[in-house]
């Protein structure tokens, strides 16, 4: 009766110890990888602490090391939660300012937003837990999974891919591979050095003989050394050459309030204002205003346009300026750059409605530009009407604009996130990278530097100048490296003049980034499978 007794309060104590370690022990780690995933924002701007993204993210990957594939995704799900809910909470400055939904109403927008991010990393632990050998997880199987589940958060519902681990990176040692590999590459290589980190700590934690100690670090070890290498080989080299050309261009920002943006009496004030500006300025070569500068309708300010392109010809001077085009035929709407003033050297016309030398934008912001199932959802809240949110696709592949002889291949705000889209469009003779945007929706939050650090990741990739000019900030001209020339602090009415080197070639990854994409995904996948059947075949013999 004893020993009966014993054993069932030994039974009733290994059940109480199961469930008090599966409610905390677990719970910490959950909490653990939420926290490590609210730090990950500091990396990126406008902090900028660009080394906290090679360790913070070893965190989450060592509580998955031996998850099965739901934990695994659970974990990394819990890690991305927090990532993306302190990286993007400036999507909940537009939402709350501008949208018209009660705060509650608004925070559930945006939890269900980071919510819906989450499940890609989340997918990317479950498929690596998946398609590890004898159940037990394999890391090096990580990054390929995880730049596959990028990739489909890039595509899917238009795509959102913001806050990709490879931007905090642009001012680290690891920028110097983005004309190779992309930020895409550079992800993968964050990811890298952060297994190698989990690795390291698993061999010096579980080996104690240093011989096993050292042989469970090699891998981890030599591919950091190799990194390392690597990264001061290649601080050296430039993909594209620096030629005697230059540009001078003037970047308007007249910070314009988004509250009477589109008020009928401010459209004149605010006409005139940049008009004044590109006047003072007109011994640039090119003036550049911001994504819909002038608002109105291109047909309804017709002689305003005619104006300015005739000053802007008799000074030799172009400028390009956002504007809002509608089409009476289609009743359709394009939000749209036109450029006035001098295409040519022996352009005596410029510009006239419906020229060629425009661009209408491609990729649409949901909410923002189009409405998804607008005739349930535009009922509901001012959130679904916002001022300009019914335009229609401009193609994907268009020409490069075209101002004194210079060639500009143009992106509008969101689509700088974009770098396939920019591939498609950038051709032999593209001078400058251009990309106008209205962060004016996003007030004082970290949305705005967070843009600007993706826009200096593709003047990187593509080892291009780009020229950033914004309503409110932050306005910039950017080198091929991705380093600041100049720029305009935000909030301030100001107008940033500076002379730009141009260059000539082309980087590896701006030709190729589909197929350095796919090597990326492929290459790791067959190389851990072949080592996961080389070891297998080896223990049966």
């Amino acid at each position: 009766m004893t020993k009966h007794n014993s054993a069932q309060r030994s039974t009733a104590i290994g059940t109480w110890f199961s469930t008090w370690f599966k409610r905390n022990i677990l719970n910490y780690q959950r909490a653990l990888c939420f926290f490590a995933g609210l730090a990950m924002v500091v990396a990126y701007a406008p902090f900028s602490q660009w080394y906290l993204a090679l360790f913070i993210p070893s965190i989450a990957l060592f509580f998955i090391s031996n998850a099965k594939p739901k934990a695994a995704a659970k974990l990394t799900a819990i890690f991305a939660f927090g990532w993306f809910a302190s990286g993007i909470s400036w999507v909940h400055v537009s939402i709350d300012q501008f949208g018209g939904l009660p705060l509650i109403a608004s925070l559930m927008v945006m939890l269900m937003l980071c919510f819906y991010l989450a499940i890609f990393p989340a997918l990317a632990g479950y498929l690596t837990a998946l398609f590890s050998k004898e159940n037990k997880l394999d890391l090096w199987l990580l990054p390929p999974f995880w730049l596959i589940t990028e990739y489909l958060r890039a595509s899917l519902l238009t795509g959102f891919p913001w806050l990709s681990l490879g931007y905090s990176q642009i001012d680290g040692p690891l920028a110097v591979f983005a004309p190779i590999i992309g930020e895409v590459g550079i992800t993968a290589l964050v990811l890298y050095i952060n297994i190698s980190l989990v690795k390291l700590f698993i061999a010096i934690k579980d080996n104690s003989p240093a011989s096993t100690c050292w042989s469970a670090s090699t891998t981890p070890l030599t591919l950091l050394l190799t990194l390392t290498v690597n990264t001061w080989y290649l601080s050296s080299v430039s993909w594209v050459k620096v030629n005697d050309k230059t540009v001078k261009v003037a970047l308007v920002q007249g910070n314009i309030a988004q509250a009477i943006k589109w008020s009928p009496e401010q459209e004149w004030p605010t006409m005139l204002k940049y008009l004044d500006h590109a006047r003072a300025n007109f011994d640039a070569d090119i003036i550049i205003w911001p994504e819909s500068a002038i608002p109105a309708l291109e047909p309804a300010v017709q002689d305003y346009l005619s104006t300015v392109n005739r000053s802007a010809l008799l000074n030799n001077s172009a400028i390009i300026t956002g504007i809002i085009n509608y089409n009476f035929e289609t009743k359709e709407y394009f939000n749209s750059l036109i450029t006035l003033g001098k295409k040519h050297l022996d352009d005596q016309q410029g510009y006239y409605y419906n020229h060629s030398n425009r661009y209408s934008k491609n990729h649409l912001l949901p909410i923002g530009e189009f409405v998804p199932f607008q005739e349930w959802l535009r009922p509901i809240a001012p959130l679904f009407n916002l001022p300009m949110s019914s335009f229609t696709r401009g193609d994907y592949q268009q020409q490069n604009l075209v101002a004194n002889e210079f060639h500009l291949l143009p992106l509008l705000c969101f689509e700088i996130a974009f770098p396939h889209q920019l591939a498609a469009n950038l051709t032999d003779k593209t001078d400058l990278l251009l990309t106008v945007s209205n962060d004016a929706w996003f007030g004082g939050s970290h949305g705005p530097p967070q843009h600007m650090e993706i826009a200096r990741m593709r003047a990187l990739e593509f080892g291009r100048p780009l020229l950033r000019s914004t309503n409110n900030g932050i306005t910039a001209v950017v080198d091929h490296k991705g380093e600041f020339i100049a720029r305009i602090p935000q909030f301030e009415e100001a107008v940033l003049t500076t002379e730009i080197a141009l260059v000539s070639g082309q980087t590896p990854y701006g030709q190729f980034p589909k197929l350095i994409l796919l090597f990326l995904i492929i290459v790791p996948l067959l190389t851990v499978k072949f080592l996961q059947f080389s070891s297998t075949s080896n223990k049966k013999r």
